[in-house]
């Protein structure tokens, strides 16, 4: 059988492009690694569409009612830390002591996180002057946040000691959380507010975690009301 002669030629040409195609390959591979294909899922029944490797990923829109929520939930939940921050030295019921400690916990991480939303959004983290509407209007006319405890409650409570301070804290906080569950309702009211996720998400964790506190406190506060030891 003889031998078939491949002209030189045709060799140079094919491992020529073979080492192009290869090339071509390894090319387009690192602009896919530079340039990551970005897709924009499509609303319900509609197709995706491929955006530009150029777009960047933008906050959602958020309205007035968002910004003035977050604001006045900080200085809403400042108040509580505040009032967990007088149990060590005004009672010595462990009870409370832990109640304390997890609700000053809580709200003083979900007083950064707040801080850090308004901030991503360039908002001051503390409300304008005139306050919200709807608000208590106390007599030094600081605003307050509803369920928030007056100066006069605030003082009882620094003055109160043992099962009195008890029994303040815990009405006093019961009032605080019922307030709070009232700032989540009216934000969830108002149009086209609590529209972002993060926004929703944490407005609804402050609506069950407060309720679940309520209950707590509730019954704390019924076993210290019936002389129950501690």
């Amino acid at each position: 059988m003889r031998e078939v002669a491949v002209p030189l030629v045709l060799l140079i040409t094919t491992s020529g492009l073979a080492a192009f195609c290869s090339s071509a390959a390894r090319v387009q591979q690192a602009d896919s690694a530079k340039s990551p294909v970005v897709v924009q899922p499509g609303a319900p029944g509609k197709p995706s569409k491929t955006l530009p490797p150029t777009s960047r990923a933008t906050l959602p829109p958020r309205s007035q009612a968002d910004v003035e929520f977050m604001q006045g939930m900080i200085m809403h939940h400042a108040q509580a830390v505040e009032m967990t921050a007088l149990i060590p030295s005004h009672t010595e019921n462990k009870d409370l002591r832990l109640l304390g400690a997890r609700i000053s916990h809580s709200q003083s991480d979900e007083i950064k996180f707040m801080k850090r939303w308004l901030a991503a959004r360039g908002e001051p983290t503390s409300l304008p002057a005139k306050g919200m509407a709807g608000m208590d209007m106390s007599t030094d006319s600081m605003a307050l946040m509803p369920g928030m405890l007056t100066a006069e409650q605030m003082e009882a409570l620094r003055k109160a000691k043992g099962a009195e301070f008890d029994r303040l804290f815990l009405t006093g906080m019961i009032q605080h959380h019922i307030g709070a569950l009232t700032m989540v309702k009216n934000l969830f009211e108002t149009a086209g507010a609590g529209q972002d996720a993060e926004m929703f998400g944490f407005a609804t964790d402050v609506d069950t975690g407060q309720r679940a506190e309520i209950k707590i406190m509730q019954s704390m506060l019924g076993r210290n009301s019936s002389g129950e030891k501690r």
